[in-house]
C-alpha cells in the first residue's frame, strides 16, 4: 500500500543509501588511502570531490525538471542503479587520475537522482501539515547514514581494504535503494510542461528566490569545505584514524540532530527565525574549529557544524515548497541545489589548496564562519517575507 508513510519510509531508506550518504560523507575516509596507494595530492583528491560536485551542480536543474515532469519514481530507480555499480567500480581503480575523475563525473550526473531532490517531491505531495518533520524524517535517513557510513568505511579499510570496501559499498546501494523505491514510491503521470514552467519562470525572476539561493550558496561553501576534509584535519593534529572516523561520525549524528530539530522547529515556528538561528550554530562551530580545534571544543565545535549542516538541509526544501509554486517545485528545488553543489565543489578546493600552501586550515576556516554567519543574515530576512511567489495567471 503506498500510502504517506510508507512513501516516507522509502524516502527515508532511499536517502539513506543515496550520493549525499554514501559518497560526500565517506570521502574523507577514502582520502588518506587513495592518496598513499597513487601518490595523489589532497589538491588532487580535492579536485576529484570537486568534479563530482560540480558535475551535481549542473545536472541538477536538469535532475529536477525530469522529477516534475516523470514522477520521482522514475527518476530514482535509474540513477541509483547506475550510482550503486559506479561506486562499486572504484574498488578497479588504477593510477591515472583520469580514471578516477571519469567515475566520479559519472556519480555527479546520476547523484541527485538518489537524493532528497528526487524523493522530495513526493514527500511534499503525500504531506502538508507535518511537511517540515516529514521532510525532517526523509532527511534523517542522510543524517544517519552519515552517522554510520564514515564508520563503516573505516572498518571496511581496515578489514578488507580499500578495494573490497568500495565493492561493498555499491551493493549495498543497489539492494536497499532500488527494491523499496518500485514497492512503495508511487507511479506520476506525466505532469503538463506548460503551467510547471510558468510557475518555474515566475520564481527565477523574483528576488526572494535569488535572496534564498546566495544563502545556501554561502552555507553549503563553508560546511562542505570542513567536511570533505573532516579526517585529514584530525589526524594532521595528532588525532589517530579512529577518532578521525568518529568525528566523522560526531559530523553525522549532529545533522541528523540537527534536522529532525529544524523539521519540528518549522512546523511550530516561523521559517525566518528558525533558519538564521541554526546557521549561525554552523558558523560557530566553523570559528571553534579555527580557534581551538583540540579536546572537546573540537567535538563540540564538529556537533554545531553538523547542526548548520542539517538545518540548511531541511530549510532548502521546506522554504521552496511554502514560498512557490509546488508545480515546480523540483526544478526549482534543483536550481536551488545547483548553487548548494556548486559551493560544495568551491570549498573543498579552497581548503585543499589552503593546506598545501599554507601548512594550515585554520585561515580558510575563519573565512568560511564568517560566509556561514552572512548566510544567517541572508536567510533569516529572506525568509521573513509571507506569501507565494505564484504564476502570472493566463490571459
Amino acid at each position: 500500500m503506498k500510502g504517506p508513510w510508507t512513501i516516507l519510509l522509502a524516502a527515508f531508506v532511499g536517502v539513506f543509501a543515496s550520493f549525499a550518504s554514501v559518497f560526500i560523507f565517506t570521502y574523507s575516509i577514502f582520502l588518506k588511502p587513495l592518496s598513499a596507494e597513487f601518490g595523489w595530492s589532497r589538491t588532487a583528491m580535492s579536485g576529484g570531490f570537486a568534479i563530482a560536485a560540480l558535475t551535481v551542480a549542473f545536472a541538477s536543474p536538469l535532475i529536477g525538471r525530469l522529477v516534475d515532469r516523470f514522477g520521482s519514481r522514475a527518476v530514482i530507480v535509474p540513477s541509483a542503479t547506475a550510482f550503486g555499480l559506479a561506486f562499486g567500480s572504484l574498488s578497479l581503480l588504477t593510477p591515472n587520475l583520469a580514471h578516477f575523475y571519469g567515475v566520479l563525473f559519472v556519480m555527479g550526473v546520476v547523484g541527485n537522482g538518489t537524493t532528497q531532490l528526487a524523493f522530495s517531491r513526493a514527500v511534499v505531495r503525500a504531506f502538508d501539515g507535518r511537511r517540515g518533520m516529514a521532510l525532517a524524517v526523509m532527511m534523517a535517513g542522510t543524517g544517519i547514514g552519515s552517522m554510520v557510513m564514515p564508520a563503516l568505511a573505516q572498518a571496511g579499510i581496515d578489514r578488507y581494504g580499500w578495494r573490497i570496501t568500495f565493492q561493498l559499498f555499491g551493493v549495498m546501494i543497489l539492494l536497499l535503494s532500488v527494491p523499496l523505491t518500485l514497492w512503495l514510491i508511487p507511479h506520476e503521470p506525466a505532469s503538463a510542461v506548460a503551467s510547471r514552467h510558468t510557475g518555474a519562470r515566475a520564481a527565477l525572476r523574483s528576488h526572494l528566490f535569488w535572496n534564498f539561493v546566495a544563502a545556501f550558496f554561502l552555507m553549503s561553501l563553508a560546511v562542505n569545505a570542513s567536511l570533505a576534509h573532516l579526517a585529514p584535519l584530525f589526524t594532521d593534529r595528532g588525532y589517530s584514524p579512529a577518532t578521525a572516523a568518529l568525528a566523522a561520525s560526531t559530523l553525522g549524528g549532529a545533522t541528523l540532530g540537527g534536522r529532525l530539530l529544524t523539521g519540528w522547529l518549522l512546523d511550530k515556528w516561523r521559517a525566518s527565525g528558525v533558519s538564521s538561528i541554526l546557521f549561525a550554530c554552523g558558523a560557530a562551530g566553523l570559528l571553534g574549529l579555527a580557534v581551538d580545534g583540540s579536546g572537546a571544543l573540537a567535538f563540540v565545535s564538529v556537533a554545531l557544524i553538523g547542526i548548520g549542516m542539517g538545518a540548511e538541509a531541511d530549510v532548502i526544501p521546506y522554504l521552496i515548497s511554502r514560498h512557490f509554486d509546488i508545480g515546480s517545485f523540483s526544478e526549482l528545488y534543483g536550481v536551488s541545489f545547483s548553487a548548494f553543489a556548486l559551493a560544495g565543489a568551491i570549498g573543498p578546493m579552497a581548503m585543499g589548496r589552503a593546506f598545501d600552501v599554507a601548512g594550515s586550515y585554520n585561515p580558510v576556516l575563519l573565512a568560511f564562519s564568517g560566509a556561514a554567519l552572512l548566510a544567517a543574515l541572508l536567510i533569516g530576512r529572506a525568509a521573513a517575507r509571507r506569501g507565494v511567489v505564484s504564476p502570472a495567471p493566463a490571459l
